[in-house]
């Protein structure tokens, strides 16, 4: 259906279907809608138009919001405002089902740990690695990333790894990456990161707890599985 929405039946535009029915009555397409807001006259699409095509070629709305800001506004019909707005609406979905680690939060599972970066980590396309700082009683200082990127040994360094733990007097970390292949089996250089990190650990008096590896709805914990 192309055209504006405003000559749509009233039942039909999305803003008054939502008031009416309640947001849960309206398409995923219809939802995009009212975040693009206005369609394209060049092209004669409505906004629930762009909404449809954006699903079209991304093919789901998680896949959409791992897209790229350039990647949406290569589709017809949606420009650098659209495409923000856009990324922003799914960033704020993302959190809402996240449970962030709040600073000075007691760490007590590697589940925990999984629950705060499985959302903003399950749909990246490159390697991160990030460390948890802890004080004595296990309470997290705070978060700090590291590289990005495939991990080896030369980009996952002790002395980047331990600097920052050194600065803010951490008592322990935890190491945390994800694998953009969905799949959190370690790698060997996983395993043998973990084992050189854990050594420069013992070294420095800096207890590494766990190495715990992020991946699509699912986790390694090298402390839970006995490798670390």
């Amino acid at each position: 259906m192309g055209g504006g929405i405003k000559g749509w039946p009233e039942n039909e535009r999305p803003r008054e279907k939502m008031q009416s029915q309640g947001a849960q009555a309206l398409t995923e397409a219809e939802l995009l809608a009212l975040i693009i807001r206005t369609g394209d006259p060049t092209t004669k699409q409505s906004a629930v138009d762009i909404g449809r095509r954006l699903l079209q070629e991304f093919g789901s709305l998680r896949s959409l919001a791992a897209a790229t800001i350039g990647e949406i506004c290569r589709i017809k019909g949606t420009g650098p405002a659209k495409a923000t707005a856009i990324k922003a609406s799914l960033e704020i979905g993302a959190r809402l089902n996240t449970n962030r680690l709040a600073n000075l939060e007691r760490f007590t599972s590697p589940e925990q740990v999984y629950r705060h970066f499985h959302y903003s980590f399950r749909d990246r396309r490159k390697e991160y690695f990030i460390v948890l700082l802890l004080d004595g009683k296990n309470r997290i200082i705070r978060e700090v990333q590291i590289s990005e990127g495939s991990l080896n040994q030369s980009i996952v360094h002790p002395r980047e790894v331990f600097n920052p733990a050194v600065r803010d007097s951490a008592a322990a970390m935890i190491l945390v990456h994800n694998h953009p292949s969905g799949d959190p089996a370690p790698s060997r250089e996983d395993r043998e990161i973990t084992r050189r990190l854990k050594e420069a650990g013992d070294l420095m008096g800096v207890a590494v707890l766990d190495h715990i590896i992020i991946g699509d709805g699912s986790f390694v914990s090298f402390t839970s599985q006995g490798i670390l």
